[in-house]
């Protein structure tokens, strides 16, 4: 079946195809003969092997380059480690990155290819719910230093993103819910009929291909529109920051004991109470009810004092001041840099 597909219109325009076991389909459509296969230590087993076989057979030549799964693989020497790899795979101007995996892996091979030999070209391989909707699209690549997340990386927009709904089905309900929290804020950012499909008992990661395939497309095209008009997020990009000023501050401060989905949750709850206290629309009962849909661990966070020096570094600060995006209404969002102290506090408790 030949996969559908989005345009991301950026300064380097490029496709996202959707469909299911699209390994075929990728082997003819990537032009470079030099590929090295970024991935970790879970995923590897599963789909790296198999996926580097379908490649060699077009006459490829693939490495395969694993690291550990989590967010602790987003860190300098990871980094430099890959490097490193690439170097001695021999991957030259010609060669590309292939980042099979979650959001993680996307992020951290997206820096590598941006970086080895100032720029080299990357594809995209989602495998999780939330790298499908969010960090596979938009160019942002990165890694965390322990002052905070995202700290150092580069914009890197993919040759390509091949999403495959194939992918979700190795997930547990747990993990595909902790990714589905993006698809539901960029329901909240502009598309009511994602959150009406979210409350569906199909949503599930062995759901009909044909209705997976609608939301993730519905929720990329949601992004894929903000990114279009400022991709180097100088203004309305930040829209998609809701819920992740508080969402951030929590990774950080957990150590990311938190993932990013259930940070970004409890993060959705706290802007819909900020908006709800300043007379916009109450969504505290709809986010609260996809809270409790996600069952996501205790925010282990006793005070929001804990979280106000990681909230003050936020990237999205100017002037020393904290920003939050909120919403007016339902595809109505804001962007604001006078919340007070007092306000965080009423909403927190």
């Amino acid at each position: 079946m030949q996969p559908s597909s989005l345009t991301i219109n950026v300064s380097q325009s490029y496709p996202i195809f959707f469909g299911e076991h699209l390994g075929p389909f990728l082997a003819e459509t990537i032009r470079e003969k030099r590929l090295a296969i970024i991935t970790n230590n879970v995923i590897a087993p599963l789909y790296a092997d198999e996926l580097a076989d379908t490649l060699r057979q077009k006459g490829n030549t693939v490495s395969i380059h694993s690291v550990p799964d989590g967010e602790d693989s987003k860190s300098p020497e990871t980094f430099a480690k890959l490097l490193t790899e690439l170097a001695r795979a021999n991957l030259d101007r010609k060669s590309a990155v292939l980042a099979l995996g979650g959001g993680v892996v996307g992020d951290l091979a997206g820096f590598v290819a941006a970086s080895y030999m100032r720029g080299i070209a990357f594809y995209q391989l989602p495998t999780t719910l939330l790298a499908m909707v969010d960090s596979s699209v938009g160019g942002k690549t990165g890694i965390n230093l322990n002052e905070g997340k995202n700290l150092v990386g580069a914009f890197w927009q993919p040759q390509a993103v091949f999403t495959d709904v194939r992918y979700l089905r190795s997930l547990s309900e747990q993990e595909f819910r902790g990714g589905a929290v993006e698809l539901f804020k960029h329901g909240l950012l502009a598309d009511p009929t994602i959150l009406e499909g979210v409350e569906t008992s199909d949503f599930n990661p062995k759901g009909q291909t044909e209705f997976l395939i609608d939301m993730i497309k519905r929720s990329v095209k949601v992004k894929a529109d903000i990114v279009a008009i400022d991709e180097k997020e100088q203004n309305i990009r930040a829209y998609l920051n809701l819920g992740h000023t508080l969402a951030h501050a929590l990774e950080a401060a957990t150590n990311h004991e938190l993932t990013h989905g259930e940070a970004v949750a409890y993060g959705l709850v706290f802007d819909a109470h900020l908006g709800k206290q300043r007379g916009h629309a109450d969504e505290v009962e709809r986010c609260v009810r996809f809270l409790r849909w996600m069952n996501p661990k205790p925010l282990g966070v006793k005070s929001l004092g804990v979280l106000e020096p990681f909230m003050q570094r936020d990237k999205k600060n100017e002037g020393g001041k904290v920003k939050f995006v909120l919403l007016e209404k339902i595809g109505q969002p804001i962007i604001v840099d006078d919340v007070r102290l007092e306000e965080r506090e009423q909403a927190w408790n």
